[in-house]
Parts: C-alpha cells; structure tokens; sequence
C-alpha cells in the first residue's frame, strides 16, 4: 500500500537549491557577497598503517605563528563582514541583553556546610556568577555575598569553577580560572567577613582532569589534586598526572603532605570526598573520559587501600551517614544497581545490593564546575535516586533496607539535578523543564511531595504557549531514538517551519529537559521550532546506550541524528531548506560529521569549540584523555573508524555544503582551536555552494565555562543573526510581534 505521508514528504524533503531565495520570503543575507580570505595550502602526508592520508592545513595548528595570527584576525573580520550586515543584528542583541536581565537571580550548586547552605548565584547584569550563603530556605534576605569574580578582575575575565565549603561553615576553598581555561588556582576565604586568606595553591585544576577539594571533619585542613610542577615531572607531563595532597590551612603548600597519586593513570581524573563522623577520606579515579572508575579509601588510621578496580563497574560514590559508602554500580546492571560497603571494612566480599536496577537508567553522576557528584543522596532515613528514561528523569525513594516508599511528584517531561542531603535528614533538588525555570524543592522520606523553596525562580508566562511533544525516530538499524520538540500550541505541520535540531551522543552525558535558554526563547517567539535528539553515545538508557555510540560505533550517533532529522522532516515539520543543527564540543563533531556525510539535509549548522580533526586529536594535551571514547589511531581498526567519519578528511571538493558558522575560543583547553580554524580552511576551500563558511575566534573565551556574560550575548546574537538569515526566519519579538 502506498504511504499516506507520500507525496506530503515528498513535498518536504524537496530542497530548494542552495543560494536561491524562499518564493514568497524575502531574503536578508543568505548568500555570502564576497569570497573568504584565502589560505594557503601546504601538502602534508601522513602515513598510518600503510594508508597514507594528506592534508593541506596542518599549518594552521601552530597558535602562536604570526602567520596563522594574522590568518585569524583575517577569518574574524571576514565574519564580522557577513554578521554585521545583517539588519536583524543590532535588535537581537538587545533582545538579548534584555532577556538576560529580565531573568533575575537563579542558584545553582547549592551545598550545606555547617549552619549555612552556600550556592553559585547568577545575577545579571553582572559578568560572572557569584559565591553567596544564606541562613534560610525560606528567606533570602539572610543572603551574603562571599565571592564577586569581578572585585578580582573587574573585566569579568576570573571566573570561580568550583567551591568546598569547611564542614563548620567558617571557611570556603574556591577554584578560580581566568578567562574560560580551566586552569584552576585554590583560594581560601573566610565566610564571615568574606576576606581572602593567604593560603594560595597552584595547579590544582587542569581542563578535563578537573580538580577536588575535601577537608578534615575539624576544618582545620583538606585534602587536595595537584597537577605536576615543572621540574616534577617532564613539561610534556605537566598537565597529566594529578595527584592528591593535604595541606594545613594557614601553611605554606610547600610543606604539603603527598598522600597518593603515584600508581594513578596518566590520564587520571581524580575526585574526593571525606565522611562526616570519621578521618576517612574517599579517592575516586577516572581513566579519562571512557567512564570507568576505581576507588581508593585512606581509613582513618592513615592505610589506603584500593577498594574498586576500574572493570569493577563502579561509578562515583559517597559516604553516607550510617557509616557506609554507597555507590551506583554498572556490573550486570546496564541501567546501574545501588550497592553499599561499610567504610570500616570496605572489601568486595561485604558490598551488599540496596536498589537493584529497575526500568528505568539510575542517572549515576553529573558534572558541577570540575566535580562529578553522584545524582543520589542518602539521608539517616532514606535513599533518594535520580532516574533518567530516555531524557525525562524521575526520583524514586526507598528506605535504607532498599524497600520502595514512593516515587516524587513531578511535572511531566522534566529533569532532577543537583539533588543534596540537608542536615535535618531532608533532601533538596532541582527540577527543569524546558517551557519553565527551575523550582527548587526541599523533601523528606515521608512525603512524596516536595515544598518549594526561595532559591526557586519565577514562572515565565511568555512561555505558556509552547508545548513539548515527544516524538519517536527510527535510526538505520532499526533503534528508535527519542526526539523532544519544543512548538507553539497549534503549530501547523506544513513544511515550512523553521528548525534547529541540537544533539550530543558522548561520553555518557544525558540531554535532559532545562529551561530552554534566551538564545532558544528568541527562536522559538519569532516562529521556529526547537529539537533535542537523545543520541546513542549517551546516557539516556544506561550503559549500552554509551556503548552503541562510543569507540568503533561511534557512526551510530551520527545515524540516529540523521534518522531525527530525516523523521522531522517526514512529519511535516519543516523541510532541509529551512532546518538547522547546532552542537558543542563532542556535539560539534557531530555537527562536523552530519554536515560532511549529508550536505543536502542541511540549511545551516552551528558548531561550537567541535573536534574536527579526528586523526590528530590524542596528539593534543587534552586529547589524550578523550581516547576511551574515540580511539586511537595506534590500533588500526579504530584508525579505520576514524577515518572513515573523521569530518575534517571527509571534506569533498566540489560539494555545496550548507553555511556553516564555527565558535572557537582561543583560552581553550579540552578542544584545541585548530581543529575549528583547519575545519574553516577545509570547508571553504570545498564547496560550491556560495553560502558562508564562518569562523568566530574569541579572545576572551576558552570551551565555554566561564565565559562572561557580555561576551555570550555577543556570542548568542552572532548565531541568531547566522541561523534567522540563513534560513530566512523573520526576528520578531512578542511585544510587537513583527521585525
């Protein structure tokens, strides 16, 4: 039987040939009206296992040759050009600027130490959030502020990556960076009066490796990473090896005590945690980014002893208050099991099971600033797990036998982080979705309802007339990959709407529902359709999910998003000539691989801080941690892999590709610049298609956190101005609702 969405996708998946104008529309600045700066090729071969692959741009990874200074200088104002023409440039930057300031207060990172809670509090306008503490989750006027990046370097540049509250709430360590690098230098403060201490340690947080705190239960020290200084270790080894020290506050870090480190990895990620009644100190390693941990314990007679290997399946852990640890644990439990070990005889023999694995994915760990903290939390009464279901997430609470109570009120399609025991055996969590802001609650084991607190913010009523639809793609294998779409109430599916779709699919990470962003609010008001794909390569189903998207199999992610956006396309909602991708990081090699292996799908691509060049990449410092989850050209099967996607060798002459825009930051230490600058020489040398292949380079900037607020508006309007004009999406605003 013939389709019934035959002819009607037909008529969608009809690309209007690149450069030509939409019948009916009128075009801003669509087409580029002048030609790139040229760059100059320079052959190089290379040879791997006895193919040989050349290249012509591999100059261009030399940062600091004056000529690949000036070849940048000439790609940003060749940008500019383009940008800057555009009509709609100027309004959607003070659209920006005004949404920015219009959403007020949020916290984020709320942790409690003492009789106090402290969190990160983002207060626009002000370029960098802020370090605060208050008495009360229910007044914040017994808000104060301890830490303001810009009373440090008024530019907005110094940025706090993460803080360690003292047990006693007297003393706060705080990690901060200058310029978005991720090169974390130790500060300690005192809370009351806010006046930074002399003690000051160096090298404690690298890009990627991160860096942990963890102090004594009498606040008088805390134990520390530290990455090699130089004389220690060869200067190629500088930012490797991180290890772990405790210092006394009110010394010098001279006389710091070496407390392990040694037998770790290279490419070790070290995380710490302490229990609250003992001298027990928990080290956690990370072997890069594949995943896999192993867990040390220093007990509090001063023996370490390693008590999790790292194919021993167990994630990040933490000492609960009834003297045992608790961890997520991936052995024979793809979706992850929660099992405990007594702190004071911490062997395999005695872990007991506590919460077998269910339905749904146990959402193990995130990220906050450059700590991995475990997305469940144990109270003296109760067990409270995250759970992750294909991208929604719920919380489910047991007792500490592991017996079901019940599962947390929530609103449909929403997410749970930052999820932190509270001294009187309560739980705070925040919930997201991504029509409202976040609401944090407060709950304990009796009531499956939590209370809302003061740190939650307002309800955005402009956003009442979107809704989330969950929609369903088939991949090439036959996997069904989840989308969310983010539409107006009543949306007609005729074709024509304009789309971006967004996806990830790495190293485990979850796309989950969060407030969609001002960037995301102005696309969305001014007509367009918004979609998140739930990539194979992340977390959403559990381990085999990471694992059918990681390695040798890493073209399944790009299969799913090719598969999301195709089934986007047949369901009426848009048509390539009016859809557009954007991605980050380990996203934007997605987007450097979907543009390079479907061209004609594509209207517009985004890309931010990508990995293009996937031959290369473990010869970065950082690079080499991004190994576990790509390979290495070293093993010739995984080379072959490689290759075969790699989107900076799979550029094909003669091609019209879509336009394209990549952000880079030269402060950035997890993806090296040059993959974006050699993926712009590339692309541009390439195609035929007359649309612009941009390059954004920020001096300001590294791959993202703490970049200053000024330079992301500057940043988020040079993407809207790209992605309006390039798909010809009209700007409006919700007040006047016209340009």
């Amino acid at each position: 039987m013939r389709s019934l969405i035959s002819r009607s996708a037909s008529l969608c998946l009809a690309a209007i040939p690149l450069g030509f104008p939409f019948p009916g529309i009128q075009s801003t600045v669509a087409v580029a009206a002048t030609q790139p700066p040229p760059t100059t090729k320079r052959p190089v071969v290379t040879e791997y296992h006895g193919t040989e692959v050349a290249e012509d741009y591999r100059w261009l990874e030399h940062a600091a040759d004056p000529e690949v200074i000036d070849w940048t200088r000439q790609q940003n104002a060749f940008s500019r050009e383009i940008l800057d023409a555009s009509p709609n440039r100027a309004a959607i930057e003070r659209r920006l600027a005004a949404l920015h300031s219009q959403t007020g207060r949020t916290y984020g990172d709320v942790k409690a130490a003492g009789n106090r809670l402290f969190a990160i509090k983002h207060q626009p306008p002000l370029e960098q959030p802020l370090l605060v503490t208050l008495r009360s989750l229910d007044d914040l006027g017994t808000e104060r502020t301890i830490v303001d990046p810009t009373a440090v370097e008024v530019s907005g540049t110094v940025s706090i990556e993460s803080y360690f509250p003292s047990p006693d709430g007297r003393l706060v360590a705080v990690i901060l960076a200058q310029g978005g690098s991720e090169q974390g230098t130790l500060h300690l403060f005192e809370v009351d009066s806010g006046r930074r201490l002399g003690d000051i340690i160096e090298r404690v947080a690298f890009p990627t490796g991160g860096g942990s705190i963890a102090w004594e239960r009498d606040s008088t020290g805390f134990y520390y990473t530290r990455y090699p200084r130089s004389g220690e270790r060869p200067e190629k080894d500088l930012p490797f090896y991180e290890q772990v020290y405790h210092h006394r506050v009110g010394t010098s870090d001279s006389i710091d005590q070496f407390i392990i480190g040694w037998e770790f990895p290279r490419i070790a990620e070290v995380f710490l945690a302490t229990s609250r009644d003992r001298e027990e100190l928990l080290v956690t390693v990370q072997k890069g980014d594949g995943g896999d941990f192993a867990h040390w314990l220093r007990g509090s007679d001063g023996n370490i002893r390693r008590i999790a290997d790292f194919p021993d399946g167990l994630k990040p852990g933490l000492f609960g208050p009834d003297g045992f640890l608790y961890f997520v644990s991936k052995k024979d439990a793809p979706r992850g099991k929660i099992v405990r070990i007594p702190a004071h005889a911490p062997t395999e023999e005695r872990q007991t099971l506590v919460v077998p694995e269910g339905a749904a994915t146990v959402d193990g760990y995130s990220w906050r600033g450059l700590e991995i903290v475990p997305n469940f939390a144990v109270t003296l009464s109760g067990i409270f797990v995250t759970e992750i279901d294909g991208g929604p997430s719920q919380v489910r609470v047991f007792d500490l036998e592991g017996k079901f109570k019940h599962k947390a009120h929530l609103p449909a399609v929403s997410a749970v982080d930052q999820l932190t025991s509270l001294p009187n055996n309560e739980v705070l969590y925040r919930v997201g979705t991504f029509l409202q802001p976040h609401t944090w609650y407060r709950q304990d084991l009796a009531e499956p309802s939590g209370k809302p607190t003061v740190l939650s913010e307002s309800e955005d009523p402009e956003m009442r007339e979107f809704e989330v639809v969950r929609e369903t793609a088939k991949s090439k294998d036959g996997t069904q990959v989840p989308i969310s779409v983010i539409r107006k109430r009543g949306l007609r599916l005729h074709c024509e709407n304009a789309l971006l779709l967004t996806g990830y699919g790495g190293y485990g990470v979850n796309l989950v529902p969060t407030p969609v962003s001002a960037k995301v609010k102005i696309w969305l008001q001014s007509g367009g359709v918004y979609a998140v794909a739930n990539l194979r390569g992340g977390g959403e189903f559990g381990d085999d999910w990471h694992k059918a998207g990681r390695l040798t199999k890493k073209q399944n992610v790009f299969d799913d998003f090719t598969a999301c956006a195709q089934h986007l396309v047949q369901r009426k909602y848009t048509r390539p000539s009016r859809l557009a991708i954007e991605g980050g990081s380990n996203g934007g090699l997605l987007m450097g691989a979907s543009l390079t292996q479907n061209p004609h799908q594509f209207r517009a691509v985004v890309s931010h801080v990508g990995i293009y060049d996937m031959l290369r990449v473990e010869l970065d410092a950082n690079g080499t941690f991004n190994v576990p989850e790509f390979g290495s050209v070293a093993d010739i099967v995984q080379f072959q892999a490689l290759l075969s996607y790699s989107p900076y060798h799979n550029v094909k002459n003669g091609t019209r590709y879509p336009a394209v825009l990549f952000l880079t930051g030269e402060n950035d230490g997890r993806v090296n610049p040059s993959h974006s600058r050699k993926m712009t020489a590339r692309l541009q040398s390439a195609t035929t298609s007359r649309r612009p292949v941009l390059l954004r380079t920020s001096g300001s900037s590294g791959h993202g956190h703490g970049t200053a607020l000024s330079e992301r508006i500057s940043q988020e309007a040079d993407v809207l101005t790209f992605l309006f004009d390039q798909v010809n999406l009209p700007f409006r605003t919700p007040a006047s609702g016209k340009k």
